[in-house]
């Protein structure tokens, strides 16, 4: 039997217009080519197969070299990496979906080893997280950083403005900024990474100030229609906090507002766990937020249909449900049981856990 609810309508999302209002958010799953970073020869069965929902948000993709932080994720800095991803957005296109890639630097949550000539991985300030990352097959401790000089930042901008011109040319019909989970940009604007005394550094105009001018640059070149951006406001996810969140964040949506972003994807909660890790009034910053509201973090069926309704979000982001299951639109529709999840299978290898997971089963004809 059907199922009815706002999730199933569609949403005009700046010049796109989505199916529905199911968004896959971005899931890492190390999968890329070693040494050359370009998506695997599944991503775009992967993604394609996930084609149904109103709106694919891709895994997290670096930058530049520097960016990374996690063994084999994808870049979007090369021409081999833009042409792979070309074949995945025209997999997702041919099956009339709508995908974004999000763009990515680590900063700190990084390893020498991922890094050019065994660099340290860079910060705002040389404060080392206590938290892992993935490489050489395992799970290993984050390296030291050092500090970003003042100098060094305007070629960060620079390399997220490069990755959007870059995947546009693969053909993706937007971005999103990852400005979440403890990584650079989200490093500088909480006051527990970064103890700067510059223009980048101290009160939380000067920490907001990356975030907001990489968002500025990356919608000088994909325009502000076709640019979203993830922030995760109280999660400690890589070990990340900062003292007045709240007012933090309320000055972020402002600047972001200001932007005329296409949407606000906010993690609610802390990443991947409970909601109600600590206090914060997500309503304030969807009334400060003229852009679309995307709301994430342990949303199920009925959580999202009431939150759609009560109009407390405008899209709802769905992660590791859809890993397992590429229908899941047509499932949570029908009212049919889900796929559960091989976590065993989430970070590398092949196709076991990536694109074998089943979708229903045809109706019989009659």
């Amino acid at each position: 039997m059907s199922r009815s609810t706002k999730l199933f309508e569609t949403y005009k999302l700046g010049p796109i217009t989505l199916a529905n209002r199911f968004v896959m958010a971005p899931l890492t799953r190390n999968r890329a080519v070693p040494g050359t970073f370009v998506p695997g020869a599944l991503a775009a069965d992967y993604y394609g197969q996930r084609a149904s929902a109103g709106l694919l948000i891709t895994e997290a993709s670096q930058v530049s070299q520097q960016g990374q932080g996690y063994q084999d994720t994808p870049g979007i800095y090369s021409k081999e990496q833009v042409a792979g991803w070309r074949k995945v957005t025209d997999k997702v296109h041919e099956r009339g979906g709508k995908i974004f890639i999000q763009l990515w630097h680590v900063g700190r949550i990084s390893h020498v080893d991922l890094q050019a000539n065994g660099a340290a991985p860079v910060a705002p300030s040389a404060i080392r997280a206590k938290g892992k990352t993935f490489v050489n097959g395992g799970f290993a401790d984050v390296s030291e950083p050092r500090a970003l000089e003042l100098s060094e930042i305007p070629g960060i901008i620079d390399d997220f403005k490069r990755a959007t011109k870059n995947a546009l040319e693969a053909g993706f019909d937007g971005v999103e900024i990852h400005g979440a989970n403890g990584y650079l940009l989200e490093q500088f604007a909480k006051d527990g990474a970064n103890k700067r005394t510059d223009a980048y550094g101290g009160s939380i105009e000067n920490r907001a100030r990356l975030m907001l001018e990489v968002s500025k640059a990356v919608v000088t070149e994909a325009g502000a229609d076709r640019t979203g951006i993830r922030i995760s406001p109280v999660t400690p996810a890589n070990d990340i906090s900062d003292s007045n969140p709240q007012a933090l964040y309320d000055h972020i949506v402002d600047g972001l507002s200001a932007l005329k972003l296409a949407y606000l994807h906010v993690v609610e909660g802390a990443t991947g766990g409970p909601r109600d890790i600590a206090p914060f009034d997500y309503a304030s910053l969807r009334k400060r937020f003229a852009g679309a509201y995307v709301a994430n973090n342990g949303y199920d069926f009925d959580l999202a249909s009431k939150v759609l309704e009560a109009n407390a979000a405008d899209l709802i982001a769905f992660g590791k449900p859809f890993i397992s299951n590429p229908d899941l639109v047509e499932r949570l529709k029908a009212g049919a049981a889900l796929n559960d999840w091989d976590k065993n299978t989430f970070y590398g290898g092949g196709a076991k856990g990536y694109t074998d997971y089943p979708a229903l089963a045809a109706e019989p004809a009659e």
